[in-house]
């Protein structure tokens, strides 16, 4: 491979001229305007210069704008590249802000509806009536025995405690188990227990249900918590 130096380029015309001009000077016998060791060197680049093929110089040429352009497409490449990390980095941050949010948004909706529900079980629980409300009659109708214990529940409650009534004496509040004796409305056993509720425990549907209230809040929290036990077991 012929070797290329800096110097044997710049100095390729100079070469030229001062070659043809020695070669003017001595056809006509004068005496060349350089002195020996500047001509010998000037020969010398001239003939680095010589040595290189004028198709490989295009090609040395050609490789080097190759490699400046590979290098600015590589450059372009890792900026494009950094962009798009930047990009996508900022619009995950952006994502897990409106992601927060909505979370904070549902915990409110949540915490706003927890608070009206218990709005409403604290003004249905105020608007139950006692036992002692109703006045004492001589006997009562199922109809009757229903009304009051819709009004001395919480509306949510209701079904549930009518469905172990049912079951258990279908509304009847002088109903008896003949094999264990358990009585009234919620079955109670014995059903003396329902003294503590009141005295008239044996003909007052309102007492009977005011002890079955007492027994399945303090029992299984509510009515519909008996309920779920005594679908599972089939008592209370």
């Amino acid at each position: 491979m012929s070797r290329i130096s800096v110097r044997g380029f710049a100095v390729a015309s100079a070469t030229a001229v001062t070659t043809v001009g020695a070669v003017v000077g001595v056809a006509s016998g004068s005496t060349p305007a350089v002195d020996d060791n500047n001509f010998e060197a000037t020969a010398a680049d001239t003939t680095l210069l010589a040595d290189i093929p004028v198709g490989h110089q295009a090609q040395v040429q050609t490789a080097s704008l190759t490699q400046q352009a590979d290098a600015q497409a590589s450059a372009a490449d890792a900026a494009a590249k950094k962009s798009a990390e930047e990009s996508a980095r900022l619009q995950a941050a952006k994502d897990a802000k409106v992601k927060k949010q909505a979370a904070e948004d549902q915990a409110e909706r949540e915490k706003e509806a927890q608070e009206a529900k218990d709005a409403a079980e604290r003004a249905s629980r105020s608007a139950v009536r006692d036992a002692s409300s109703f006045a004492a009659q001589g006997s009562y109708s199922v109809a009757e025995v229903q009304a009051m214990a819709r009004q001395m529940m919480p509306a949510d409650q209701f079904q549930c405690f009518s469905n172990i009534v049912n079951h258990e004496s279908t509304w009847n509040y002088r109903a008896v188990n003949a094999s264990s004796g358990a009585y009234g409305l919620v079955q109670a056993l014995p059903g003396s227990k329902m003294a503590s509720a009141g005295a008239d425990w044996q003909t007052n549907p309102a007492t009977q249900i005011k002890w079955g209230l007492s027994y399945m809040n303090a029992s299984y929290k509510s009515p519909c918590g008996a309920w779920s036990f005594w679908q599972a077991n089939h008592w209370y």
